[in-house]
Parts: structure tokens; C-alpha cells; sequence
């Protein structure tokens, strides 16, 4: 659940512009949050070195790829269908197919893959993609091929990624992989192993690339952007071994957030996502020293009962919480701040449910991702709870949050009428071509009419109106910022 899963993206395949020389074909599909669409990028790099180019139509690929979740049981239902889809192709269609599984459910399920299922040639890890040459090799050969052996080095911070299926404008970059947090609910620790973080020098490098090619916005991604800590390599949790010239020039990530602000200065920065047990004033105080650093946080609770939270093994209590909510509002007064929430967690009583619903009419987010708690294999609360509360009962309870969220999100858009915003220019809106639509640095989207503004453009929108889910304005010129 810390991973914000956009349901317009599921199923994705992703278009590379064509390398010349290029002989075999790759087809390959993303499920899940932003960092399996990252890593599909680099995969997707490494495998054009070895002469595939992207095609969107299956029967034609010799490589079909699916990149998985194991975040959401209904994700791993779909990623099922799609590879009977694929075995369907391949018995009918393409006999010298070959299909293969990569992220965390190929780590999870890999012997019932290959050898119980026998539906893939191919099941390759998160931390194993630059493996991928040797194990085509094996497959080649005509032998079954597997690496998840997860990494405690493996950041990828030397691959440019190739960017697929890109706007030209707004571009993720991976700082971190893996998480130390043990939440109860969540496979992650499990799937894409311990934290890592990626030589600061690689990020600002891969920014100012994308900054030469015209992006305007990048997001800083990781599991849990907020324990990002570079000493020189190595994992976070043996810190206390580091020299003392190490933990001298040690970069965190409210440093880390300062330097490319710096490096960049006319490019927007967000970050996502965060926990709030390592989430620090001092990366508040970064975000408010910075004009280029986005006012909005991702900031995942999932319950707020600190009866709840405790079981969850989540290291924070909802007064913790409030304080840093009292902190963001004191700094950054304007800042929108979105949560994920889980409702029926296991033992979750009535109260623990209304201390979620007034938790969240204290914040006043600005939206949210919400689910119904479901019991994910492998993860600590399937070992030692019992997913007791009837679905009945969960629904409801998602029900009455969901409603809670977009009284607060309509809420929080009427405030914004009346007001002038930064926008940043995205593409065409959905419901008319005579019209552009971008998002604020609150990460709120906006629409407005064209007039002789272009895709890439800072602009200043005066906000007359607005549904519950979009600000409605118009332009009244360029931002300081283009």
C-alpha cells in the first residue's frame, strides 16, 4: 500500500523509439506503483544494447515481458490472465515466443511459474536486470532461466534509462530500492529485499540529462524516499559501522533534495514516498526554502488508531503524526498533502475506525488512495493475524472513508477558487482539445484554454472555478519559473 498504484497505467506497453540494426522484437507490459514503471525503463535500455527493438504487438514479439506487483491480490489475478494471454499466443501463433516475468511477484512465485505452471521461460527479480543478457542466453539455449537473488549493493545509478511511453516533460528518477520498514500488511521488504540508496552523484547527473532533453518536473522515487542516506555505498542499516569521515559526509535526503534544487533551478522536484516515521523537519524546511521544490507530500498513515498503527508495525503514533501534519502546515502553509488508508485491518474495531475518519478531518487531505484491507502471502500479518473482519464490514467502513476523502477534496479545490497558481503544462485535457491541462505544485491538476501557450510551459492561472477533482481557469501569463 506505501506504493501509490495509478490504475490509468496498469497494463501499459511500452513504445522505445527504434534502434537501427536492431533484429528481435520485445514487448513488455507494467503493473503496480511508478518504480515498476521505472524499472521497466532500465530494462528496456539493457535489452536494446542487445539488439531488441519495442513493438506493441504481441504475436510478432520474440520477448514478451510483464513487470508485477504483489502489492494487491487483484494485481496478480490480472497479471495471471495476461500470461495464459501470452501462452495462448505462443501455442497458437509464435512457437519460438519466449515469455518472461519480472519484479516482485517473479520473486515471490518463481518455482510455481516455471516449474508448477510451466507458463514462463524466464523469472527475473528487481535486483537482477542486468543479468538479463546471460540468462536470454540460457533461454536461447532452450533451458528454463532464473535470477532473484535480491542485491544489498544493486542501484542501478549507472543505467540511463531509456524513458518509454513519456510526455517529454515530467520524468521519474529512482533513488533508493528496497525498504528496512517491516509494515506488517506489506510484501515489499520481501520482494525487492534491504534499503540501498544510489550515489548522489548519478541523480544529479541523470537530472541534469533529462533537464538538456526539456523535462520540466522530475519525481525522486524510492520505497521510502525519506531514509535516503549515501556514505559512500552499503546499506542503511549498517550506518553505525561507517568512518567518522563517512558519516561526516554523509547525504541525506533533505541534502540530497537541497542539491538538485540547486543543480536545477527552473525544474519543479516532488518526491514519493514517504513514511512518517523517518519523514524529518528538516526536509520541511528544504521544501520551504526552495520555490522549485513542489508543495506536496505523500505522506501514507493507513489507519489512525494507534492501536491499529502498532499492529501494523508502523513506528509511529497518530500524535507523531499530528505533529509532523502541525509542522508541514507552520512552514508550508498552502502544501497538499494525499494519504494511502487501509480499512478492516485485522482486530480493527468501530472506534478504531472513527479514529481514522477524525485523523483524517484533522489533516484535510487533499485526496487519498484507499483500500479494504487483503491478505497479502508471504507478508508478516498473514503469518500471525487472522483477517477477521467480515468484508461486509470492510466495505462499509472503505465506503465512509472514500466519502470522508471527497468532502475534504472538494474542500480543499473550492479553496483554491478565487486564487493565482503555477502550472505546469502536461498535455491536452481529456474533455477538450481547446484546452491545456497541467498540475499545480500542490499536485492538483487544472485545466485552462490554450491561447498561444505550449506543452513544457510554466504559466499563472487564475482559478475561477472548479469540480471535485479538477481546478477550472485561465492564463494570465508566464510564471517567473519558465
Amino acid at each position: 500500500m506505501e506504493k501509490t498504484i495509478d490504475e490509468s497505467k496498469q497494463g501499459e506497453s511500452l513504445i522505445l523509439e527504434q534502434k537501427e540494426g536492431n533484429k528481435r522484437k520485445l514487448f513488455i507490459e507494467s503493473y503496480g506503483c511508478a518504480m515498476n514503471f521505472s524499472d521497466s525503463e532500465i530494462v528496456a535500455s539493457i535489452l536494446s544494447e542487445q539488439g531488441f527493438n519495442t513493438t506493441q504487438t504481441i504475436e510478432e514479439a520474440d520477448l514478451v515481458l510483464v513487470n508485477t506487483c504483489s502489492i494487491r491480490d487483484k494485481a496478480e489475478q490480472t497479471v495471471r490472465k495476461r500470461l495464459e494471454k501470452y501462452n495462448t499466443i505462443k501455442n497458437n501463433h509464435n512457437p519460438k515466443m519466449k515469455v518472461g516475468v519480472l519484479g516482485c511477484m517473479a520473486e515471490r512465485l518463481k518455482s510455481k511459474f516455471l516449474e508448477e505452471e510451466k507458463i514462463v521461460d524466464l523469472v527475473v527479480g528487481p535486483d537482477a536486470y542486468k543479468d538479463l543478457p546471460n540468462l536470454l542466453a540460457e533461454v536461447d539455449e532452450g533451458r528454463d532461466a532464473i535470477n532473484v537473488i535480491l542485491s544489498k549493493e544493486e542501484t542501478y545509478g549507472d543505467i540511463s534509462p531509456v524513458r518509454l511511453n513519456s510526455n517529454g516533460i515530467t520524468a521519474f528518477v529512482s533513488i533508493t530500492r528496497g525498504c528496512d520498514n517491516m509494515c506488517t500488511f506489506c510484501v515489499v521488504p520481501f520482494t525487492r529485499g534491504r534499503e540501498r540508496s544510489r550515489d548522489p552523484q548519478s541523480i544529479i547527473e541523470e537530472v541534469n540529462d533529462l533537464w538538456s532533453k526539456g523535462y520540466k518536473e522530475v519525481t525522486l522515487l524510492g520505497q521510502n524516499v525519506d531514509s535516503y542516506l549515501w556514505y559512500g555505498g552499503g546499506l542503511k542499516k549498517d550506518f553505525d559501522k561507517a568512518s567518522d569521515i563517512q558519516k561526516a559526509t554523509a547525504v541525506d535526503f533533505a541534502k540530497l533534495l537541497d542539491m538538485c534544487a540547486v543543480a536545477q533551478p527552473k525544474m519543479r522536484f516532488r518526491f514519493s514516498t514517504s513514511n512518517p516515521q523517518d519523514f524529518t523537519i528538516d526536509v520541511i524546511e528544504t521544501m520551504a526554502k526552495h520555490k522549485n521544490i513542489c508543495n506536496y507530500i505523500h505522506l501514507p498513515v493507513q489507519s489512525g488508531s494507534d492501536r491499529i498503527l502498532k499492529a501494523m508495525n508502523r513506528l509511529h503514533t497518530r500524535e507523531e503524526y499530528f505533529e509532523i501534519i502541525d509542522n508541514i502546515r507552520r512552514l508550508i502553509p498552502d502544501c497538499g498533502i494525499s494519504q494511502d488508508m487501509i480499512s478492516g485491518f485485522p482486530t480493527e474495531t468501530e472506534e478504531d475506525h472513527q479514529d481514522t475518519l477524525s485523523l483524517m478531518r484533522y489533516v484535510k487531505y487533499s485526496y487519498g488512495y484507499m483500500f479494504a484491507y487483503s491478505e497479502r502471502p508471504g507478508t508478516l500479518a498473514e503469518r500471525k493475524l487472522e483477517d477477521d473482519i467480515p468484508e461486509a464490514i470492510k466495505k462499509r467502513r472503505l465506503a465512509e472513508i472514500v466519502q470522508l476523502q471527497r468532502d475534504l477534496s472538494e474542500e480543499v479545490m473550492k479553496s483554491n477558487v478565487g486564487k493565482v497558481v503555477e502550472v505546469l503544462i502536461e498535455k491536452s485535457s481529456k474533455k477538450s482539445d481547446a484546452e491545456w491541462s497541467g498540475r499545480t505544485s500542490e499536485n492538483l491538476v487544472a485545466v485552462f484554454p490554450k491561447e498561444n501557450y505550449k506543452e513544457g510551459d510554466f504559466v499563472n492561472v487564475k482559478i475561477n472555478s472548479c469540480t471535485s477533482a479538477t481546478l477550472i481557469g485561465e492564463a494570465v501569463g508566464y510564471s517567473e519559473n519558465n
